[in-house]
């Protein structure tokens, strides 16, 4: 018998990437979103789903199948719409643990984010104090708190992995690495942040092959930081892809800082590259120039 993968989020930027690789393998496969799979983002072997994950009553009629592993990508995209960031990113997470917290399922794979430790200062280790900051880094961080409570409680199976910033081809573009080399291919002025901010970009091929490995692994219900392990500052990366492209031009300082915007946000990855004998493979210049070749090419 094949195992059931159910994907929520399954039609965007991480879910099309995570079920892309995996209906390589023998799984049977399941997407779960509001909206159906842009034509650029359907897979053949998946089945779509549509659903809202905040309305419980719908959810639990659609998911009366028996599925292995939940990897939970689902939650509204606009985090300054604070009532659908709370709804979807807490609210839905909830309603899912709670659908599968009595049925034997092998993994609950929830998507945290480095949002969730707001102002603790970075390096970020699993230990740091979370001190969310905006409405995505609260509601993250509620489900994080929620999992953990049914664990206690249920010995419910999960693993959170805490996203950093994670980047590559067939992104949406409404995120920074996308928005740049979009402008840059149009050879286009365009304002940004001084660039002082200091991040970690992670390659989206790194994250699948770890969400990949979770898998194939019993959980260890813990919490995970997930990045490249490489601090840079955001004026670096933007000039990076305006030399790779050859024309644009950014102008910084034009845009201000968000107010609930971290000047420095990075991890310590040590924790999953020892759990899971994982390690970053991909570098930013060859991320960047294969994110750069799709959106040339699409």
């Amino acid at each position: 018998m094949k195992k059931k993968i159910l994907v929520t989020g399954g039609t965007g930027f991480l879910g099309y990437h995570l079920l892309k690789k995996l209906s390589k393998q023998h799984y049977s496969l399941y997407s779960l979103s509001t909206k159906k799979p842009t034509k650029q983002r359907k897979i053949k072997k998946v089945k779509y789903i549509t659903c809202d994950i905040c309305n419980k009553n719908v959810l639990k009629r659609k998911l009366k199948d028996k599925y292995n592993y939940i990897v939970n990508f689902s939650g509204y995209v606009d985090h300054t719409n604070k009532s659908k960031t709370i709804q979807s990113h807490y609210y839905g997470c909830k309603n899912l643990i709670n659908l599968f917290r009595n049925k034997k399922i092998d993994n609950f794979i929830q998507i945290g984010s480095s949002m969730e430790y707001g102002n603790s200062f970075s390096p970020h280790s699993e230990k740091s104090i979370c001190k969310p900051k905006g409405n995505y880094g609260i509601a993250k961080y509620k489900a994080t708190k929620y999992l953990e409570k049914i664990d206690r409680i249920k010995s419910f199976p999960y693993t959170i992995f805490r996203l950093y910033q994670v980047y590559g081809p067939n992104q949406s573009k409404n995120r920074l690495i996308p928005v740049v080399i979009d402008s840059c291919l149009k050879n286009k002025n365009f304002g940004c942040t001084s660039g002082g901010q200091i991040r970690d970009f992670l390659y989206i091929d790194d994250l699948i092959k770890l969400i990949i490995k979770s898998i194939k692994k019993k959980p260890m219900n813990k919490i995970y930081n997930v990045g490249a392990g490489n601090k840079i500052k955001v004026k670096f990366l933007i000039d990076m892809i305006n030399r790779l492209i050859g024309s644009g031009k950014p102008i910084y300082g034009k845009i201000k800082m968000r107010k609930d915007e971290m000047k420095n946000n990075f991890p310590n990855i040590k924790r999953v590259k020892n759990d899971y004998s994982w390690e970053p493979k991909c570098d930013l210049r060859a991320g960047l120039k294969k994110t750069i070749s799709f959106y040339r090419n699409n």
